[in-house]
């Protein structure tokens, strides 16, 4: 991500960063402070304002994007947590799986799962778990709703290739 600095005597500095796309990011920093940010769809192409920040809204506006406040914790896991150990996770159906071939009812009506399947994801097909009849495939892709012992106990049954409770 390529960052240009130019010199704006009189004014201040303007900095523009290439975004994804091809689109570039202006910012326009003047002596007094203040910040103009510009959007340029395109290498050559004329720039609209977005907006202007006085330097304190801008110190704090920066503080915000450099993570200061929250910092994101990356994680490969698909998960969001609802509160009081309950979250909604995404699960993959593998190869093999137990659970492939099965019916969202037959899956449901195992009372050691204690977990609620949302619905599935097939493609870009959503399938709501009201459709209880559809049977899963080797792919699809579970949103389920529990608290993580349970998820953890649906994640061991879902992986299971031997067909073993």
């Amino acid at each position: 991500m390529p960052i240009t600095e130019t010199d704006l005597p009189g004014v201040g500095k303007k900095f523009e960063i290439d975004l994804d796309g091809g689109q570039i990011l202006v910012v326009v920093t003047h002596n007094t402070g203040r910040r103009d940010v510009f959007l340029k769809p395109a290498e050559g192409a004329d720039s609209e304002k977005l907006f202007e920040l006085s330097d304190e809204l801008a110190r704090i506006v920066g503080t915000i994007l450099e993570g200061a406040y929250f910092q994101p914790v990356k994680t490969d896991d698909r998960e969001t947590t609802l509160g009081d150990g309950t979250s909604i996770e995404w699960f993959d159906v593998p190869d093999g799986s137990a659970f492939a071939g099965e019916s969202l009812a037959d899956i449901l009506a195992d009372e050691s799962i204690e977990a609620a399947i949302v619905a599935v994801q097939r493609g870009d097909e959503v399938i709501p778990a009201s459709n209880a009849e559809r049977r899963l495939r080797s792919g699809d892709t579970i949103i389920v709703v529990g608290e993580t012992d349970s998820l953890d106990r649906f994640e061991s049954r879902l992986v299971d290739t031997g067909g073993s409770n």
